[in-house]
C-alpha cells in the first residue's frame, strides 16, 4: 500500500514518525493585495527546510502532513521543493476551508459532483500543472453547527473519497461538530476509520472525546501548543484519559503550526498578543518551532502515565494504519 507525497508515492511503511496536521505556509484570501504583506519565497523555503531538518534530526520525524485548504495559500510546487531539500516526506491535501473563513464564491456555486471532480483530479492527476498529487482530502466546518453550504462540500469529499480511496482529514471549529461530521460521512458512505476528526482537543469535555472515538474515527489532538484555544494541561489530561480507556489506536497528535504567514492574521490581535509575538520574533522564535510537542508536551504526557511505547504508537502506527486504510484494532483492555 502506498501513500502519495508531494514528491511521489511511498510505501506506508516508510512514513515513520508522522505529524498529521501541520502547515508550512498560510495566506488568507486578500492578503496578496496588502502592500505591507511582503513574501520572500527563497528566504521562506530556506527557513522551512531548516525547521523540517531539525524535526528529522532531533526528534526522528519522517513525515509531515500539511492539510492546507486550497484557498489558504496552498502552494504545491513550494511544498515539493521544501520536501526535496529537507528530506522530509510531505503530504498535501485537496479540499476547501469552512464557510465563515473560506469557500471561494466560484466553488460555492458548484454542485457536489463538480466539487468532487476537482478533488478527484487533484488526487489522480495533480494540482494545476505542478504534477504534485494530493494524498488526502481536507474537510472543514464551522461553529456552532455545520452549515448547509459546508454540507455540500462535505458530500463532495465523500464522493471523492469513495472514488480514490484516500483518507479524509477534518477541521472542526472551537471544539464543535465532530460527531456531526461523522454522521455526514456515514451518510455519504465513507467508513469511519477513513476519517480523522481534527482539533477535538479544542473541546475540554471528555464526554465529547468519548463520543468521537465511539464513532470509530481517528481523533485529532492536533492543536498542541495553541494555548488560545485550550491550556495544554487540559489537552494532556484528556489525551491521557483516552489512552487509559483503551483508545490509543485512534489518537493523532500534532500542533497545527505554521512556518510562514502572509501579512497579518485573519483577526485583530490584542495588544498583549502582539507584544508576545514581537517578543518571540526578537528572540528568533516566531513562528513557534515545530519541536514544541517533543520538548514540552510529551513530558507532560509522561507525567500523566503515558509511556514512550504509547507515544511511538500514536506517532507511527496510527498514521500508517490511517493511510493504509486498515481497520482499527480491537480496543485495548
Amino acid at each position: 500500500m502506498a501513500v502519495q507525497t508531494v514528491t511521489g508515492p511511498i510505501p506506508v511503511e516508510a512514513l515513520g514518525r508522522t505529524l498529521m496536521h501541520e502547515h508550512l505556509f498560510i495566506a488568507f484570501a486578500g492578503a496578496e493585495y496588502d502592500p505591507l504583506a511582503v513574501f520572500d519565497r527563497a528566504a521562506f523555503i530556506a527557513e522551512a527546510v531548516k525547521r523540517l531538518k531539525q524535526l528529522r534530526e532531533e526528534h526522528g520525524v519522517r513525515s509531515f502532513v500539511d492539510p492546507c485548504p486550497i484557498e489558504l495559500g496552498r502552494d504545491a510546487a513550494m511544498m515539493k521543493e521544501i520536501s526535496e531539500k529537507s528530506g522530509m516526506h510531505v503530504i498535501c491535501t485537496t479540499g476547501f476551508y469552512f464557510e465563515a473563513m473560506g469557500l471561494p464564491i466560484y466553488w460555492r456555486a458548484r454542485t457536489a459532483d463538480e466539487i468532487a471532480e476537482l478533488y478527484i483530479r487533484e488526487i489522480t492527476h495533480g494540482i494545476g500543472n505542478t504534477g504534485v498529487r494530493a494524498g488526502a482530502i481536507k474537510v472543514a466546518t464551522g461553529a456552532p453547527a455545520i452549515t448547509e453550504l459546508e454540507k455540500k462540500f462535505l458530500a463532495a469529499a465523500c464522493i471523492a473519497q469513495k472514488a480514490t480511496g484516500v483518507p479524509i482529514i477534518t477541521h472542526t471549529q472551537d471544539g464543535f461538530g465532530g460527531p456531526e461530521q461523522q454522521a455526514l460521512f456515514a451518510e455519504g458512505g465513507v467508513a469511519a476509520h477513513r476519517c480523522l476528526i481534527g482539533h477535538c482537543c479544542g473541546n475540554a469535555d471528555p464526554a465529547y472525546h468519548q463520543k468521537v472515538v465511539a464513532g470509530g474515527s481517528y481523533i485529532g489532538f492536533d492543536r498542541i501548543g495553541l494555548l488560545r484555544f485550550q491550556p495544554d494541561e487540559v489537552r494532556a489530561d484528556n489525551l491521557a484519559a483516552l489512552v487509559r480507556s483503551g483508545h490509543r489506536a485512534q489518537i493523532m497528535m500534532s500542533q497545527d503550526r505554521h512556518c510562514g504567514w502572509l501579512g497579518k492574521f485573519a483577526r485583530q490581535l490584542s495588544a498583549e498578543e502582539q507584544a508576545h509575538i514581537d517578543r518571540m520574533r526578537a528572540e528568533g522564535n516566531w513562528p513557534p518551532p515545530y519541536t514544541y510537542m517533543f520538548t514540552d508536551f510529551v513530558p507532560m504526557l509522561h507525567a500523566r502515565g503515558v509511556n514512550q511505547e504509547d507515544i511511538a504508537s500514536m506517532l507511527e502506527d496510527n498514521p500508517r494504519r490511517f493511510f493504509a486504510g486498515e481497520a482499527l484494532p480491537p480496543r485495548a483492555a
